[in-house]
């Protein structure tokens, strides 16, 4: 079989699955509507892969990290991801948020094989760059500044899987909190200084 014939074959093969993926998903958007409480199809799930994959360039996968893993960017790491990551993907990288659990597709688990096993360089995409069509946002300015801290919460998100306790501890002090949570740290601040008891009334929830 010559070059050229196995090259239209493919391409008609990719086609025909593009086709049928279409129709698979227009079935399912019809059935099920666009609310983003459901869990995605497993076409939606490999389509969604296939996309990330298909933009990020090989360059780009292959690019090692110019940062050294050394505490200093580690602790940047955590102290970026509590800050600005946690709140869609959770301290352990979980996904169990209240904004994690409502996107459509779903904050990943990042300790899984999924996120665990793309390459620095597509991590370092998809933080700095953003993916379409879901609730991740390009985070990069193009600074030199803005990759160094990219670099660092890839590392960190390698980390995830063995967080400790104490990491965890201190990413949740990080975090950040609402008025209403500030309001009651200063009562607790002020009761144990002496002065009168902290409100019955809580903090409200927080993930």
């Amino acid at each position: 079989m010559s070059a050229v014939r196995s090259t239209l074959l493919a391409l008609l093969f990719l086609v025909l699955a593009l086709v049928v993926g279409a129709g698979v998903l227009a079935y399912s958007v019809a059935r099920r509507g666009l609310d983003a409480r459901g869990q995605p199809s497993l076409v939606e799930e490999v389509a969604a892969r296939a996309m990330r994959r298909l933009a990020t360039p090989a360059a780009a996968r292959l690019r090692a990290s110019p940062v050294e893993a050394t505490p200093e960017v580690l602790g940047a790491g955590l102290q970026h991801f509590a800050d600005h990551c946690a709140i869609c993907h959770a301290n352990d990288g979980s996904g169990d948020t209240a904004i994690g659990r409502n996107l459509y597709p779903k904050a990943p688990d990042m300790r899984a094989s999924a996120t665990q096993g793309l390459t620095d360089g597509e991590l370092f995409s998809i933080i700095e760059n953003g993916v379409r069509l879901t609730g991740m946002p390009a985070w990069g300015t193009g600074s030199e500044e803005s990759e160094r801290s990219t670099w660092a919460l890839v590392h960190f998100i390698r980390r995830l899987p063995t967080l400790s306790q104490e990491e965890l501890v201190r990413m949740d002090a990080l975090n950040p909190k609402a008025p209403a949570e500030y309001r009651r740290e200063e009562e607790i601040r002020r009761f144990l200084e002496g002065g009168d008891p902290p409100s019955s009334s809580g903090a409200g929830h927080h993930d």
